[in-house]
């Protein structure tokens, strides 16, 4: 289960108290993202900007990251560097999406600096982003960039196995919504040959617990959830029916 920005409820996507709540109901897995500031850290956001976050009209790369830290997010939060979060949570692993160019050094630095290449998973819609952090980090698992996505699921759904083996050899799992160009990825036989190419299946974002069940009656590994709480009532149900 990956709780997608933490869990955000009574405390804002993508901070220090968002994370907390995920992983005290007992979360492993964070997903979250990266941008960088202006002085060249690592920034938690999922947006480029603050419009939505904060309202105001500014990017996140034109403020240093001690103006960010100063930004009333609601709940006492403010943004927080990736270096924050790694060492406020040094058991819980990490799901990073690469959001910008200017992000992949900071981010590289943030990690190294934790020595947390063994507890991440980098991931990025753009293929040079996520291959140029992972190349720098030894041990950092990776998932599929959206570039190799539509043909990956294209040769899933056909079960053509050296194909998705050849497309998938450098990954450790393909991280998908439940519709790529128009293809249910979700399907016994793509999620065979995924399996059979070695790769974890994780969908996103899925907040019903209905359509949860549903793919994890599929045989998927993970599920990447804003609502980490009621994915974890899924998971209890699920352990009871089978004791």
């Amino acid at each position: 289960m990956l709780a997608h920005r933490g869990l955000a409820l009574e405390a804002p996507e993508n901070t220090l108290l968002a994370f907390a709540k995920a992983i005290a109901l007992g979360i492993t897995h964070v997903e979250t993202d990266v941008h960088a500031s202006a002085d060249g850290v690592a920034m938690i956001s999922h947006d480029p900007d603050l419009r939505r976050v904060a309202g105001r009209d500014v990017r996140v790369s034109q403020l240093t990251s001690h103006e960010l830290r100063r930004v009333d997010l609601g709940y006492g939060q403010s943004f927080c560097s990736l270096a924050e979060a790694l060492d406020g949570f040094p058991e819980a692993r990490f799901n990073i999406d690469i959001k910008s160019a200017d992000a992949v050094g900071p981010a590289v630095d943030a990690l190294r600096s934790a020595n947390a290449a063994d507890r991440v998973l980098i991931g990025s819609f753009s293929a040079a982003r996520r291959l140029a952090v992972v190349r720098a980090l030894p041990g950092a698992a990776t998932s599929l960039s959206s570039r190799g996505a539509v043909s990956a699921v294209a040769a899933a759904r056909a079960g053509a196995g050296p194909a998705v083996r050849r497309i998938l050899r450098d990954v450790q799992a393909v991280q998908l919504p439940e519709s790529v160009a128009g293809m249910r990825p979700f399907v016994p036989r793509a999620i065979r040959a995924f399996h059979d190419a070695g790769v974890e299946v994780h969908a996103w974002t899925i907040n019903d617990p209905q359509r949860m069940r549903r793919l994890l009656d599929l045989g998927i590994d993970g599920l990447v959830t804003d609502r980490a709480d009621l994915a974890l009532e899924v998971l209890a149900d699920r352990a009871l029916k089978d004791a």
